[in-house]
């Protein structure tokens, strides 16, 4: 997934220009996502073949899209959940977690975040 339509975030500070590139927004947020009880992984979706693939943790930011707006940030999940969970208490869980997390990791306001479930598997 790509990461919104700019490439990088700006934050203006009194001491000068903090610049956060939006991949490593996208990587930490999928690094928290992995960590939430429910989910198998993050989601690659090939928009022309409509293929999901479960995606390695080194390439979890092509299962998010980070978007600024305002000076806040927006995140679209994709995600894989476990078999037998429930999608709303996981999505509850999963929402609250990264939004914690990622706003203290940045010091921006998250603002949304989507979740979209690409597919379920059973966990071995």
């Amino acid at each position: 997934m790509k990461s919104g339509s700019e490439k990088r975030t700006s934050i203006n500070t009194h001491m000068g220009n903090i610049i956060i590139e939006n991949e490593v927004i996208a990587q930490y947020a999928g690094t928290c996502a992995m960590e939430c009880f429910g989910i198998v992984g993050m989601a690659g979706v090939n928009v022309k073949d409509g293929i999901v693939s479960l995606l390695k943790l080194d390439n979890v930011s092509r299962g998010i899209n980070v978007t600024v707006r305002n000076n806040k940030l927006d995140l679209d999940l994709h995600i894989i959940v476990a078999y037998g969970v429930s999608i709303i208490a996981v999505s509850e869980n999963l929402i609250s977690s990264v939004k914690y997390k990622v706003e203290e990791f940045t010091g921006m306001e998250v603002d949304k975040i989507n979740i979209y479930v690409e597919g379920v598997r059973v966990i071995d």
